[in-house]
């Protein structure tokens, strides 16, 4: 597609609508960050994102989108086209976020996806195939982790009940969580589990912010996603005993924490990377009993590790319980592997469809990979996929600081709609 195709559709986009509803939205589950800027709260198969979901399906009925939900709540949202039988293409993203979160990460994603619909709609864009627009369940595993439930088991990387017995900071469960809102929802229409009782889609593209600095410190206003690095995450669990800080000698200690201490500088050891391409974090920790002055019985902390070589990633993530083991003094090991993703690249076809769409509006672009995951991820098996990038204030993300421009929004959002465009014409 290119400039002479569709203008009327790029300039059906409406920069202020996709605002106001993107703020719409960050009321539901609003909070105040540290330095008074506005986040999101709002945890996947919560009231408020129950609320959320209630708002995007109607914003969709509104314009004749027709909504479903599938076995892990993934919701779609139905753009018809002129032959219903092909397979659609697919774009979206997830609406749930960090506990201290920003009103972009993600939603923009759905937001952009309506907004691109819409533009079609408005501007009497037919395509051959349908359109659907996606909200993925649990994308973040900020209440249920790991993340990108909901995408994995749609794409058949898990068994749907995977992770029925997973729990909450509070031991709510997973399954029970996901049937409670099922039961809510009982009045929108189900449908199967993708690509495990279904065809699998025509395409699949996601916008999202970039969540890294590049874009904005090179005048950019599009990224045009090449693929994502690989992930995997652990939990690591010691078990010490505890005992009174001021009279255990500490020869005769099963300290929990001092062992932690050990693991974790052996692991530094292990993720070294002189390139500074590797990302290794240790970035949640619970100490029990938790007191000032007893020797902690029981630590468990989680492992993030990324890279975007596929060896790399396998290699050092399987050394990574040795490792541990082998620091360890005096306390019991579990190591559990809770989530491993590896590298993928994007598909021309979506990655073309992104650059002719961004040289068509004059937009500058370049070509990037990811460093975090995304729902896309697991989509790369089933179809055509791809990502477009906007500019972040700073690359900051997962926190209330995060932000991104109407006008580099409402860029996104018009790349996206010829992207959607084209592919669906395909």
């Amino acid at each position: 597609m290119n400039s002479t195709v569709a203008p009327n559709l790029v300039a059906a986009v409406s920069e202020q609508r996709q605002w106001n509803r993107l703020m719409a939205m960050a009321q539901l589950g609003a909070i105040t960050g540290a330095d008074g800027s506005p986040g999101v709260n709002r945890p996947c198969l919560s009231a408020l994102d129950r609320e959320a979901r209630r708002l995007l399906i109607g914003w969709g009925e509104a314009i004749g989108l027709k909504p479903s939900t599938d076995a892990l709540g993934n919701l779609f949202l139905r753009h018809e086209g002129t032959e219903p039988g092909l397979a659609p293409v697919l774009a979206g993203s997830h609406m749930d976020s960090q506990p201290a979160g920003g009103r972009f990460d993600g939603i923009w994603g759905v937001v952009a996806a309506l907004e691109a619909v819409q533009a079609l709609h408005e501007a009497k864009v037919a395509t051959r195939r349908p359109i659907e627009i996606v909200a993925w369940t649990n994308e973040e595993g900020g209440r249920f982790a790991p993340g990108c439930m909901g995408s994995m088991a749609y794409a058949g990387h898990r068994p749907p009940d995977t992770w029925d017995a997973v729990t909450d900071g509070e031991g709510i469960r997973f399954g029970d969580a996901l049937r409670e809102q099922l039961a809510l929802e009982a009045d929108i229409p189900r449908r199967s589990l993708g690509a495990v009782e279904g065809r699998a889609p025509h395409a699949y593209v996601e916008a999202h912010i970039e969540q890294g600095p590049i874009l904005e410190a090179e005048g950019l206003d599009i990224g045009i996603v090449t693929g994502i690095q690989g992930s995997r995450w652990f939990l690591v669990e010691l078990a010490g005993e505890s005992a009174h800080a001021g009279t255990a000698p500490v020869s005769t200690r099963r300290d929990a924490v001092q062992d932690m201490v050990r693991a974790i500088t052996a692991l530094n050891g292990l993720m070294a990377d002189p390139t500074d391409v590797l990302r290794f974090t240790v970035a949640r920790i619970e100490v029990a009993p938790n007191s000032s002055n007893s020797v902690a019985e029981t630590v468990r902390f989680t492992i993030d590790f990324r890279h975007p070589d596929a060896a790399v990633l396998t290699e050092r993530g399987d050394a990574i319980e040795a490792t541990i083991r082998g620091a360890v003094r005096n306390c019991g090991v579990q190591v559990t592997e809770r989530f491993h993703a590896l590298p993928v690249e994007f598909a021309p076809e979506v990655t073309g469809a992104v650059a002719r769409a961004a040289a068509a509006q004059g937009l500058a672009a370049r070509r990037m990979p990811s460093g975090a995951f995304h729902d896309a991820q697991f989509m790369v098996p089933l179809c055509p996929t791809g990502m477009i990038f906007v500019p972040s204030r700073r690359g900051i993300s997962h926190n209330p600081a995060e932000y991104s421009s109407p006008e580099q929004l409402a860029r996104g959002a018009r790349v996206l709609a010829q992207v959607l465009a084209e592919l669906a014409e395909g």
